[in-house]
C-alpha cells in the first residue's frame, strides 16, 4: 500500500509539472510566433476591433452580406455558446424553419436556386464563411442597397473567395466579415465612375 501511495503522489507531481507548467509555457511560447492567431484573429478597422475572422456575426441590413443562420445562444451567433440545434432532417421544426427561409430568400431573388448554406446552420453556429454561390446569390441585393454596380460587388466576392485548404480540404469559401469590411472600404473610396454606371442601369 505504501508503494501505491508513493506512486500516486509522484504521478500527481509529475503530471502537474508537465501539464500545469511545462505545457502552458510551451504553448504560450509558440503563440508568440503567430500572435494574430493566438489572440483570436481579431479584425481592427480605424483603431476599433470590429470582430474576428473565425466567428460569424449577425449581419441583417440589406447592404451587407448575411452569414449562415445560427442557433448558438438564445438569439444566435453567441460566441460563448457555440452549438447546433441537434434537429434531424425529419424534424418538423427544422423543415418548417428551412421552408420559411427559402420562401423569404426566393422573394429576394427568384432567378436562382437558394444555396443550402443560406438556410442551414453549421455545427458550431459560428461558421464565419459562406460558399461563393451564397455570396453571389446576395450580390444583387447588396448592390441595390448600396447603389453600386453588381459587377463591383461580384468582383469583391471573387477577390475574397478562398479555395480549398491545402488544395484538397473542404470547399471554396468567402469570409462574410472580411467581405463586408471590403464593401465599406469600397464605399469610402467613393468610386464615382462605378456609382455613375450603377445609376444608369
Amino acid at each position: 500500500m505504501k508503494k501505491n501511495l508513493v506512486t500516486s503522489i509522484l504521478y500527481t507531481l509529475i503530471t502537474t509539472v508537465i501539464l500545469g507548467i511545462l505545457y502552458p509555457v510551451l504553448v504560450t511560447g509558440l503563440a508568440r510566433f503567430w500572435p494574430e492567431k493566438a489572440t483570436g484573429q481579431l479584425m481592427v478597422h480605424n483603431g476599433v476591433v470590429i470582430g474576428s475572422r473565425i466567428i460569424a456575426q449577425p449581419f441583417t441590413r440589406p447592404e451587407y452580406f448575411h452569414p449562415r443562420p445560427s442557433v448558438a445562444g438564445p438569439n444566435g451567433y453567441a460566441a460563448d455558446n457555440s452549438s447546433g440545434s441537434n434537429l434531424g432532417p425529419t424534424s418538423k421544426i427544422l423543415v418548417d424553419r428551412v421552408r420559411k427561409d427559402v420562401e423569404r430568400l426566393r422573394r429576394e431573388r427568384s432567378d436562382r436556386l437558394v444555396p443550402v448554406d443560406l438556410v442551414t446552420t453549421s455545427g458550431s453556429g459560428l461558421d464565419p464563411d459562406i460558399t461563393p454561390a451564397a455570396a453571389e446569390f446576395q450580390a444583387a441585393r447588396v448592390a441595390r442597397a448600396r447603389g453600386i454596380s453588381q459587377d463591383v460587388v461580384l468582383k469583391l466576392v471573387r477577390e475574397h473567395t478562398r479555395g480549398r485548404q491545402f488544395g484538397f480540404l473542404g470547399e471554396a469559401r468567402v469570409n462574410v466579415v472580411e467581405l463586408n469590411l471590403a464593401l465599406d472600404t469600397q464605399d469610402l473610396l467613393g468610386d464615382s465612375g462605378k456609382r455613375a454606371s450603377s445609376a444608369s442601369r
